[in-house]
């Protein structure tokens, strides 16, 4: 069985990405892996929030880093109840994605968590979704999560 020894979970502060983490922080804890937990945002502007009103919980970008703190908080504490133990977070700047993809590689990162949120939503076919295309993208192994 594969030992992972550094595991990358995307969290946007859904209840469904949550469920991911807890997840990630299981398998982490389990293997005595470290666990680096990214909320991905876009800095607060006056851009149009139309597509993300359209979109409700489709949207899964953040912007504004405010809400990221608290979303990596909380997600840190679920982490922690899960198991894992030894825990970071990063908020980064840019597409959900793309930012997971880059931070796999920073980090040397084993295994990328997302949950399936979007996979199978009419947003998701048409405008891609995270997991469909972390999965495509990434250059390591890929869990995704059943969460909704």
């Amino acid at each position: 069985m594969v030992a992972y020894r550094t595991l990358v979970v995307g969290t946007d502060g859904s209840d469904s990405s949550y469920r991911a983490v807890e997840k990630a922080a299981a398998l982490a804890g389990a293997a005595s892996a470290k666990l680096v937990i990214a909320c991905a945002y876009h800095p607060a502007d006056d851009r149009d929030g139309s597509a993300a009103d359209a979109l409700k919980e489709d949207a899964y970008q953040i912007v504004g880093s405010t809400p990221t703190e608290e979303i990596l908080r909380t997600a840190r504490e679920l982490a922690r109840a899960a198991g894992a133990t030894d825990i970071s977070e990063r908020p980064i700047v840019g597409n959900p994605v793309e930012s997971l993809i880059k931070l796999v590689q920073e980090v040397d990162a084993d295994l990328l968590v997302v949950g399936n949120k979007g996979l199978n939503s009419l947003a998701g076919r048409l405008l891609g979704s995270v997991p469909a295309d972390a999965a495509r993208k990434a250059r390591t192994d890929v869990l995704i999560v059943h969460t909704v």
